[in-house]
């Protein structure tokens, strides 16, 4: 049954929908609270039992006073609106989220306040504001049932009382976290008068006896609007108790005022302030305008009150990340204005997750939710925080509202100027006289009169009736007439001052003048005390709510140029929007300051985010949602505003400019009222119902507030001007769509990727609540194929790049947070459904576990774990024992970091190492194989024990095996690695061997090993998988991270008979992580032979491992110098490897380039430079090329030679010229090229080091790169008459055109800062 036309057909522009009182039904008396029971059903059916045979029966051990009974809806006004359906269960739930709740006269009865909302699917919100009072019981028969019920709850008590457990919630321990959180909410303790000696055992004087005590039960009054006006409704309510408690019944019945406040008073339009009537006194409310912040009427004050300020910037930046935030405070309204007031400030963004401010006990289930979710839980009173175990916690931002504090998740980002942002929120508190670390200050007294509060009140109360009552036309035409007559006649007025002195009252002329004179001065602000702390509230919020809205307009103040619109309509943009972005984040970030990147690199992947872009995006075809259009035009304001346009890069804090004007705003509205509403007045109502009876409300005539007026001035103007904008709002955008189906792509659009926003209040059936866990699964798993497939698509991405495909869209910054994401993803996953709760993380729970049951095995059956479920790597020509491969062995190594403390630390570095090793996919199917565990630890709907769904997800994991990750090398810099180095000599028997004493260091881009000596004679001999024999020599040795490999070290001290060794190459594997990374050589070391080299430094490559369970490779991210360019100029003239000229030139400039873009790469994103400068395709082994051009054969001189030789001719002849003179008639630029080169070769010939004439060269080119000299050499070198007798005529190194273009190139690398490892330069001393 739905109101009359013109009561839902106004709906949208009244102020409120609904009235509801409730209460106890007297009819049905006494009833256990039925969610209660489906909570017991619940954990029935979590324990294995059968559900239906849990016992119906009372719970005789806890006082029937702290027991949870039934509530119900006892009558709501009007009885429904097409606009906003009446949802009973709903409203009744969150009326009275504890049920019904019963005192004696002992207990504290005083009346409490509190609001909640409602989200509807869409997304769209219902405000509720809740009066809830003591009314006395009259009933005789609940009188009798609370008698007995109590009468038995002693003699349970008696039958147990020797155990005397101190509370019942307490008498045994629960296996269930959800258990422990019931039991530590169960009820909060009722205030007692008789200051607190009321206990649980041994006591029940204080109980209740119906012939002794009186009974009072809990009623609540109820207020539905479509917008936040808290203050006007709290005010509305107070006074219509106040009314029902009075001495004296109200001037109207009480129909009148609830008929006005649901038919006669409308909403205040945008800009706009409205007065309307309460029983006693007059309620104002205003309405922001259209470019203002949107409403918001709970105090934010109050929330920053309760936590200060660094608590709620920390909060709130938890919020924008989307963690799980869980509310907790014994007040419903504290819960309800910090939720309301934190997501307020999210402006212009919008929380699209599940948002439930006020959490039945019914409802504790949803606690389980493995999505982001904001929610407030009553606490009881005295209970320990330590004591309430949450299901999880890995990822959840406990906020204890009453003991003003907060518990962070590990490792989120702050947000940006942090520090400068709570100074000016902390100026803003103390202007208003609150402390930025919460409470009062002491303000300075307001500006109004420093008379009796009480005689101000009563004062404006009468004057501003006096007015309204004139406006209305209410004041009698005679009244107005005498004030008229007095104010003109003076004598009359002498006369009247004259009995004034003489003690004469003359009230009626008095009030008369003293409303006229508040009529002419209501625009300078005569307001009441409780007007006036409005107000400052109000102008409070407002500047807060400024300076969080400034932050974002800075942050976010070109984000339209990354927007990507490349849709032609609506249709085809929601057709392809999963598969598209829409927003360039890579290059966005890359104009971010670098102290915003960590928190902004994980708030544009928020859905808050990509929805506020989709709005952005949808906003072409429609018209623009209102938080959108309010910041588009502040930014734009800002823009006219600042004539000089700030540094994009500037992280210089700037202050809100906006402060004082958007005060004012709300000030002036306040002076002059724009609307005042219609008086409350007599209905026509029946004769003799709804009697007056003090401290009962009364049973309203329903008749009389089933519908609205038929013609209402207000309702038909606002409704009118809305079907006015809809009919001249522009129809041509969408003339191929019709409006229904537009209006259902605009509602897809807007839902893309939200998980379930709000549990279902009116249906909580075990069906019901089946449905929602699976849709809690459904939604995990197409998370999980979305950041899967994120992570893929972006990280090939960037190595395409690498190959010259493209460009970069993803840093290293982004590439942690996505991991970082996939982390909490996995924390959620095992959370969901879980039934023990041990530690803070559910995974690393799940494998200490798994860890016990199979280390127990291995004692029971004395065999090693691996046997068991570990796989060993094949060995191979590498010459490394096979790896261990599993979950407990990669447990263990995360175990011994003692740098990680916590339980969620540790998954985390599981995760990661897990991804690095590309066994996440196998370890996690590892883990679930052990069914009996999974079925031990995880309820029936979790999603672990959905198979199928399990498989889907183990298979996108699995996807990720087809990239590199070094996502635990990068991150834990600080921990100690084994590792183990083999060096393989050539496969020769004469050349194996070595009495000579070899080293090698191992440097990697974090720090090198240090020289580690080798057991010299000590061959080892492996076998391939074809039986081939394999000689090497082996280390093992720790050291503190070394991060990516890049070089290695690798000499001896050319003693003993056998000196000469000839090497083929090093492996090196890190023993956690398994990377395995290969240094070739392929030359000898010793004196006499090659170049005469006792150490060389040789260029790393990662080699890539082929395993069956890899589900692909990506390609080497390094690749070492051929073994060719190592062999010397005979040997390559001999094999005929000339490269062309073009090639050459090509292979510098190739060189160079790799080069400026690893400085142009963000610092932490470069890697290695040591494998640009001497790796293969590297500038040493470009220049090598071209020096070898023309280079004149070693059969002319009969021995090998080495491009170094040349260098040292032509600085010996450098040298005998400048003793002769030759050259000090040369320009003095020129003298001072010749003598750096000199200084610098004979610096090399110097060094205590035997690295060849090979590693001579690469130094000299190195050094000459860094410190910018080699261009001046290069002319030098060209010029010098040795070159004729070394170089054939058509050498690259002749042609002056040639070289002139050469040395163009390299200079372009003196603009950078280049930095050589200690590797390449040990040694070296000018």
């Amino acid at each position: 049954m739905s109101a009359t036309t013109s009561g839902s057909g106004s709906a949208p522009c009244r102020f409120a929908h609904y009235f509801i009182i409730c209460g106890i039904d007297n009819e049905t008396g006494l009833e256990p609270d039925a969610l209660a029971a489906l909570y017991q059903w619940l954990e029935a059916d979590r324990q294995g039992k059968d559900p239906a045979a849990v016992a119906a029966g009372e719970n005789f051990d806890q006082s029937p006073l702290k027991r949870t009974f039934k509530s119900k809806v006892l009558a709501h006004y009007p009885e429904n609106i097409e606009s906003n359906p009446f949802d009973q269960d709903a409203v009744n739930m969150l009326c009275m989220p504890k049920g019904l709740s019963f005192r004696t006269q002992r207990d504290s009865r005083a009346a409490q306040y509190h609001s909640f909302l409602i989200t509807r699917e869409d997304g769209s919100r219902t405000y509720g504001f809740v009066h809830t009072f003591y009314e006395e019981v009259t009933s005789p028969q609940i009188c009798s049932a609370m008698q007995a019920l109590h009468q038995m709850h002693q003699a349970e008590h008696n039958t147990s009382a020797h155990n005397c457990p101190s509370s019942s919630s307490s008498s045994s321990s629960s296996s269930s976290s959800m258990d422990s959180l019931a039991s530590s909410l169960e009820d909060v303790e009722s205030p007692s008068s008789s200051h607190g000696n009321r206990r649980s055992c041994g006591c029940f004087r204080e109980g209740y006896n119906s012939l002794r005590d009186t009974l009072y039960v809990s009623k609540a009054a109820c207020l539905i609007t479509p917008m936040p006006f808290m203050h006007a409704c709290k005010r509305f309510l107070s006074q219509l108790h106040r009314a029902v408690t009075s001495n004296q019944p109200p001037p109207l019945p009480l129909e009148s005022y609830i008929y006005n406040i649901l038919f006669e008073v409308p909403l205040p339009p945008p800009g706009r302030s409205l007065k309307f009537h309460g029983v006693y006194e007059p309620i104002l409310c205003q309405r922001p305008g259209v470019g203002e912040l949107p409403l918001a009427d709970f105090p934010l004050g109050e929330a920053f009150r309760l936590l200060g300020v660094e608590n709620l910037v920390q909060l709130f930046t938890c919020v924008l990340l989307e963690m799980q935030i869980l509310l907790y405070s014994q007040d419903y309204q504290r819960l309800m204005v910090v939720a309301e007031g934190i997501t307020t400030l999210l402006f212009p963004f919008q929380w699209q997750h599940v948002y439930v401010p006020i959490l039945p006990a019914s409802l504790l289930h949803f606690l389980d939710a493995p999505v982001p979710y904001l929610m407030g839980l009553q606490s009881k009173e005295g209970t320990d925080r330590s004591k309430l175990e949450l299901p999880q916690e890995a990822n959840l931002c406990f906020v204890d509202i009453d003991n003003h504090c907060i518990e962070l998740p590990e490792d989120f980002p702050q947000f940006p100027n942090k520090t400068e942002f709570i100074q000016e929120l902390s100026e803003v508190l103390l202007s208003f006289g609150l402390s930025p670390d919460g409470g009062n200050t002491s303000p300075a007294p307001p500006a109004t009169t420093q008379t009796s509060t009480l005689e101000t009140e009563l004062k404006s109360t009468s004057l501003s009736e006096l007015d309204d009552d004139r406006r209305n036309g209410n004041l009698g035409g005679e009244a107005l007439d005498v004030l008229e007559l007095l104010q003109g006649n003076p004598t009359l007025e002498r006369l009247q001052a004259l009995a004034k002195r003489t003690g004469v009252k003359v009230a009626r002329l008095e009030a008369l003048a003293a409303g006229q004179k508040a009529i002419g001065e209501e625009g300078v602000g005569g307001r009441s005390p409780a007007e006036e702390e409005e107000l400052q509230n109000a102008k409070l919020s407002v500047q807060l709510r400024e300076v969080f809205a400034a932050r974002f307009a800075t942050m976010f103040a070109d984000y339209e140029s990354f927007v990507i619109q490349n849709s032609p309509d609506l249709e085809s943009w929601l057709t392809n929007r999963e598969q598209m972005h829409n927003f360039d984040k890579a290059s966005f970030l890359s104009d971010q300051p670098e102290p915003y990147l960590p928190f902004l690199s994980h708030f544009i992947e928020t859905q808050m985010f990509a929805t506020f872009i989709d709005n952005k995006i949808i906003s072409q075809w429609e018209e623009k949602e209102t938080l959108l259009r309010v910041f588009d035009g502040r930014i734009e304001k800002a823009r006219l505003y600042n004539v000089r346009a700030p540094s994009l890069r500037s992280s210089i804090y700037q202050k809100c400019t906006f402060l004082k004007e958007s005060a004012q705003s709300i000030e002036q509205r306040l002076k002059k009222i724009d609307h005042t509403a219609i008086h409350p007045h007599l209905l026509n109502m029946k004769i003799g119902q709804g009697k007056y009876q003090q401290g009962f409300f009364p049973k309203l005539q329903a008749d009389v507030l089933a519908s609205g007026p038929t013609s209402n001035k207000w309702s038909s103007r606002t409704c009118s001007t809305q079907r006015r904008v809809d009919r001249h709002r522009p129809q041509n955008e969408h003339f191929v769509l019709d409006n229904d189906l537009k209006e259902k792509y605009m509602q897809e659009a807007r839902n893309l990727g939200k998980n379930l926003r709000q549990p279902k209040l009116s249906d909580l059936s075990p069906a019901v609540i089946a449905q929602t866990n699976w849709k809690f699964v459904e939604g995990l798993l197409k998370e999980c194929k979305m950041k899967t497939k994120r992570m893929l698509v972006e990280k090939m991405g960037r190595e395409a790049v690498e190959l010259g495909h493209g460009e970069a869209n993803i840093t290293g910054l982004e590439e942690n947070t996505l991991i970082a994401s996939l982390c909490d993803l996995l924390e959620r996953i095992w959370s969901h459904g879980l039934q023990v709760k041990q530690g803070k993380s559910a995974l690393w729970s799940h494998l200490l576990h798994y860890q016990a049951r199979e280390e127990k095995n291995e004692l029971q059956s004395e065999s090693p774990v691996a046997n068991v479920q570990e796989k060993r790597k094949p060995e191979s020509s590498t010459g490394l024992p096979a790896l261990r491969v599993s979950v407990i062995q990669d447990m263990r190594h995360i175990q011994s970091m003692g740098e990680i403390k916590t339980d969620v630390g540790r998954a985390r570095a599981w995760i990661r190492l897990s991804l690095e090793k590309k066994l996440l996919s196998q370890h996690l199917k590892q883990l679930l194989s052990n069914q009996t565990l999974t079925k031990k630890l995880y309820k029936r709907y979790a999603f672990l024990r959905c198979e199928e769904e399990k498989e889907q997800f183990l298979f996108h994991l699995l996807s990720l095996n087809a990239v590199d990750y070094f996502c635990f090398t990068s991150v834990f810099t600080t921990i100690m690695i084994p590792y183990r180095a083999v060096i393989i000599p050539i496969k020769k028997l004469s050349n194996t061997m070595t009495t000579s004493n070899p080293w090698l260091c191992v440097s990697g881009e974090l720090g090198d090993s240090g020289v580690r000596q080798i057991t010299k004679n000590v061959l080892e001999m492996t076998f391939d998988s074809a039986f081939r024999p394999h000689t090497h020599f082996s280390i093992a040795f720790k050291c503190q991270n070394l991060g990516k490999l890049t070089t290695v070290q690798l000499g001896h001290d050319n003693s003993g008979l056998l000196a000469k060794w000839l090497v083929d190459c090093v492996m090196v594997r890190n023993e956690i992580s398994g990377h395995t990374y290969k240094f070739p050589c392929g030359r000898w070391l010793g004196k006499g032979v090659d170049d005469g080299s006792l150490e060389r430094v040789l260029i790393g490559e990662l080699v890539v491992q082929c395993n069956d369970d890899d589900g692909g490779r990506t390609p080497p991210l390094q690749r070492s110098p051929s073994q060719i360019r190592r062999i010397s100029i005979t040997s390559l003239t001999a094999r005929g490897n000339k490269p062309t000229t073009v090639q050459i030139q090509e292979s510098i400039g190739e060189a160079v380039n790799n080069i400026i873009k690893h400085f142009h790469k963000p610092e932490k994103e470069r890697g290695s430079l040591t494998v640009l400068m001497c790796g293969e395709g590297g500038l040493v082994w470009a220049l090598e090329q071209f020096f070898h051009h023309g280079f004149r054969t070693a059969r002319l001189f009969q021995k090998n030679v080495f491009v170094w030789d040349f260098y040292e001719r032509a600085v010996a002849f450098m040298v005998n010229a400048d003793h002769i003179g030759d050259i000090q008639e040369t320009p003095e630029p020129l003298s001072l090229t010749c003598e750096s080169l000199c200084r610098y070769v004979n610096a090399i010939n110097n060094m205590p080091r035997s690295i060849g004439k090979d590693g001579k060269f690469q130094l000299l080119v190195c050094l000459g790169t860094r410190d910018g000299l080699l261009p001046q050499w290069l002319p030098l070198l060209a010029e010098c008459p040795v070159i004729t007798r070394m170089y054939e005529e058509n050498a690259l190194l002749r042609e002056k055109l040639t070289v002139s273009s050469l040395v163009a190139v390299l200079q372009t690398l003196n603009d950078f800062h280049i930095t050589l490892e200690t590797s390449l330069t040990k040694g070296f001393e000018l």
